[in-house]
């Protein structure tokens, strides 16, 4: 599985996620420590805000720790708010298409996990996406199809309600047509505004998702592990949640799909 982090809070340059941590986002795509995929080696990207209200983004298909040009834009960019990810494929197509974050207007995405057997259903899966969002279909993985069906589902008015929803009708086909396991999620997105993050899984095995606030940076850092091994105070996300991060405090909520997949 793949490893992410999301900052939002003051600005600061983002090596301070990605590269400067003793158990940066860079070392964690070399030696993860809390994933069955220790090597993350299939490709990386960046999303960040500025300026406008979209965010930049930078991915490549080469390991991470191997691109210098990642190193300069991270050691240069400073933000209040980005995302950053290492990929370790489960089936898709090592390609700049396929890497993570993925960005449809002021909207960015990222996901960590996998919807069990999705070959078997994917064409099923692309016709969740409505006509108005398929024009951003651009590579083949099952977060991108999440991600655009999410959209659909009015991500813009309901952030929470529409992922819920996204990811029981996802669920529905894994149940149906795919195989154990069926879901398993982290998930971190921003309209630029506010960072929400969940963790889900239709199992006992949700991956790993911790959050820590620090008052020197007066910001929320949201990772798959922590970035510092000697830091005690990182919070684990309990499973079947979804939070909301903004000026200074976090939100976390139930999630629940069940229904949702039952009613379907």
């Amino acid at each position: 599985m793949c490893r992410w982090a999301a900052y939002t809070g003051e600005p600061i340059f983002i090596e301070d996620i990605v590269s400067r941590p003793a158990h940066s986002l860079i070392r964690q795509a070399q030696g993860a420590l809390r994933c069955h995929t220790p090597v993350n080696a299939d490709g990386f990207g960046l999303a960040w805000y500025g300026e406008r209200p979209e965010p930049g983004l930078y991915r490549d298909i080469l390991p991470a720790w191997s691109d210098p040009n990642l190193r300069s834009i991270v050691s240069q960019v400073r933000s209040p708010l980005f995302m950053a990810h290492v990929r370790a494929s489960t089936g898709t197509a090592t390609s700049r298409n396929n890497c993570h974050p993925f960005a449809v207007g002021r909207w960015s995405f990222m996901h960590n996990g996998q919807f069990g057997g999705y070959d078997a259903y994917r064409r099923d899966a692309e016709q969740l996406i409505p006509d108005a969002f398929y024009e951003h279909r651009k590579g083949a993985t099952d977060s991108e199809a999440l991600f655009l069906i999410a959209l659909g589902e009015g991500l813009d008015e309901d952030p929470q309600g529409a992922m819920a929803r996204a990811i029981a009708r996802m669920t529905r086909l894994a149940l149906r047509r795919g195989s154990a396991p069926h879901v398993r999620a982290t998930c971190a997105f921003s309209d630029g505004q506010r960072l929400y993050a969940l963790r889900h899984a239709s199992d006992d095995h949700a991956p790993s998702l911790y959050h820590r606030w620090s008052d020197t940076r007066q910001g929320w850092a949201v990772v798959s592990e922590p970035l510092e091994t000697d830091q005690g105070d990182w919070l684990e996300v309990p499973p079947d949640s979804f939070c909301i991060f903004e000026a200074g405090r976090v939100t976390i909520r139930p999630f629940v799909t069940v229904d949702l997949v039952e009613a379907a």
